[in-house]
């Protein structure tokens, strides 16, 4: 059993006794109540629970929460900046991208991992970041539409803070 702390979604949490190889997955679920990230297929292989750790997009489902101790997690519930949705949340719900919407916190946490990296991607640099995540409802075509658009978004987001810092 172990003791450890971890920032999750900018507040630090503190999880006493818990099993050395509980899945963070369990652990944001069942301990911190952030339900938004989902089970899929437990092996890492659908992206359903994907979170960023320190930036970075990862599985949820196969990380010891353990071995976090200390690190930045950023779930779907964390995305957004207080009230003002994330671009990927505004354009999921403009685009209507969701169907049965099971994957889709997986897809977007995802997807801005990736648009953190890349700001102008191109369909291919979209499709190759996103093969990993899967979508049983089939809605590829919005997820990549609403990416785009997104990175539009976050690009003339940018243009703007710097033309004001300039000004």
């Amino acid at each position: 059993m172990a003791d450890f702390k971890l920032k999750i979604n900018g507040k630090n949490l503190d999880f006493k006794n818990q099993p050395d190889d509980i899945p963070l997955l369990w652990l944001l679920r069942d301990e911190a109540g952030l339900v938004g990230t989902k089970y899929g297929c437990g092996g890492g292989h659908c992206g359903s629970c994907t979170v960023h750790l320190d930036g970075v997009a990862i599985r949820s489902c196969l990380v010891p929460a353990a071995s976090l101790d200390g690190r930045q997690i950023t779930t779907i519930e964390g995305l957004a900046n207080g009230d003002a949705l994330h671009p990927l949340q505004q354009t999921w719900i403009d685009l209507d991208v969701a169907q049965c919407g099971y994957c889709q916190a997986g897809q977007i946490m995802n997807a801005a991992a990736f648009l953190n990296k890349q700001s102008a991607p191109d369909e291919a640099a979209i499709d190759n970041a996103m093969a990993g995540n899967l979508c049983r409802c089939g809605c590829y075509i919005r997820i990549k539409e609403a990416i785009s658009q997104a990175a539009t978004i976050l690009a003339s987001t940018a243009t703007e803070k710097t033309t004001e810092v300039k000004s």
